[in-house]
């Protein structure tokens, strides 16, 4: 039997009297819990001396590291193209990737997308598309290279051997109330990025109501830390801080989600998707050296859907297949004249969860037909009578909860409120 190089029980002191931990202790303490020597416990103690004391810089980075020295990397250094990608920290009705991907791919620039389902409140990517017939996540390494070669864009699951470390410690924060530390959230979005091989990368850094993450200050600092991290490891990243306290758009869940993609693929769509798509869209294309394109027209003219199109039956999809629908709906009247004065995100995102878009735990199904649309935004005037947002379900019985998770989170006033800005700032190196 071996003897191990440290202990972890004076790891764990360490960091609970607010002490540094050294390169070789976190390399060793990452390690010792992915083969499964320190218990669940002990991570568990651990990570909450994180979540309350912090870490240091240099301590995030070996930490970031140290997770992706536990599984394989990538690269698509072969590819002849630049690569770029783009993380969401997640948000209500957040399906940017969707239009955004298939946009950027379409001037040329290598978008290798490795996305994730949802848990909670927040809608995953890869729930979204497998709401279209035959769209399968799953691709080996080989299918991923190659379509990116002959698409230029792919959206699927990241393989197990990518950070498994992190997969485990994630699972671990889930059920220990230790998810929004920002060492821990920056390192694992971190770790799984710089292992996929990207050359640049932009995140999206929510606050709001709706977010993981909700004063901006605080998604101030996961941005800064985040792209110093892609810095430190030679990746171009920035970050873009941008308001989740609404829904971004009109649809929320699965199928409906994909609706809308199609529709800003299109030329159309609700103006705030079609806004946070073009603006990282620049972002990523400037990151690429590409800085002066018409990133609109590509929207505009059809190159973005083409690209859209190609990529859904590269994975097994078909593009013009009839999305699920829901058996029932329930719609919701206004009671009173006025301007819409608020749609709270993260009442709607727990509506459209209760309703099935989402799962309570890793491996549930979800209800693709499920979910939300929303038909007005704030600002909007209203009548008595008019719709003002849909419940879409295939069990009726699920309407009460959801109508209570959504109670009072639309707001009609007298005054119109002031106009909301969604990209409020940008965080580089």
């Amino acid at each position: 039997m071996s003897v191990e190089q440290f202990d972890v029980v004076d790891l764990i002191r360490a960091k609970r009297d607010g002490g540094e931990l050294s390169c070789e202790e976190i390399n060793w303490v990452v390690d010792a819990y992915t083969r499964g020597y320190v218990v669940p416990e002990q991570m568990s103690a651990l990570t909450m001396a994180i979540f309350l004391n912090g870490m240091g810089r240099r301590e995030i980075r070996d930490l970031t590291l140290a997770m992706i020295a536990s599984g394989e990397t990538m690269s698509f250094a072969g590819l002849g193209k630049r690569t770029v990608d783009k993380h969401s920290t997640g948000g209500v009705g957040d399906k940017i990737t969707l239009p955004l991907m298939p946009l950027v791919a379409a001037f040329g620039v290598a978008v290798p997308q490795l996305s994730g389902r949802g848990l909670g409140h927040t809608g995953g990517t890869l729930d979204k598309l497998e709401s279209i017939p035959g769209w399968r996540a799953e691709l080996t390494s080989a299918q991923m290279y190659a379509q990116l070669r002959d698409v230029g864009g792919v959206i699927c699951a990241a393989g197990a051997t990518l950070a498994p470390a992190d997969k485990k410690l994630y699972a671990l924060r889930d059920i220990t109330g230790t998810v929004e530390a920002i060492p821990l959230i920056a390192s694992s979005i971190m770790s799984k990025k710089i292992a996929e091989g990207t050359e640049s990368l932009v995140l999206d850094v929510k606050f709001g109501s709706g977010a993981f993450i909700t004063d901006i200050n605080r998604s101030r600092e996961l941005a800064q830390t985040m792209v110093q991290l892609g810095a430190d490891a030679g990746v171009t990243t920035s970050a873009l801080l941008t308001d989740m306290s609404v829904p971004l758009g009109r649809a929320i869940g699965n199928a409906n989600e994909v609706r809308e993609s199609v529709e800003v693929l299109a030329g159309g769509g609700p103006a705030d998707v079609v806004e946070l798509t073009v603006a990282l869209a620049r972002e990523m294309l400037t990151l690429a050296g590409q800085p002066d394109v018409d990133v609109a027209a590509a929207l505009a003219d059809g190159r973005a859907m083409d690209v859209w199109r190609r990529s859904i039956l590269a994975q097994g999809g078909d593009p013009d297949a009839a999305l699920p629908v829901a058996r029932e709906t329930h719609t919701v009247l206004a009671e009173s004249s006025g301007y819409v004065t608020g749609v709270a995100a993260l009442p709607f995102g727990v509506g459209a969860w209760r309703l099935g878009a989402g799962r309570a735990r890793p491996g549930d199904a979800v209800q693709h037909a499920a979910g939300i649309d929303v038909h007005v935004k704030p600002g909007d005037e209203v009548r008595v009578g008019q719709p003002l947002y849909t419940l879409s379900a295939d069990e009726p019985a699920r309407f009460e909860r959801a109508l209570a998770a959504v109670a009072g989170a639309l707001t009609v006033g007298s005054e119109r409120p002031p106009t909301r800005q969604l990209v409020a700032e940008r965080v580089s190196a």
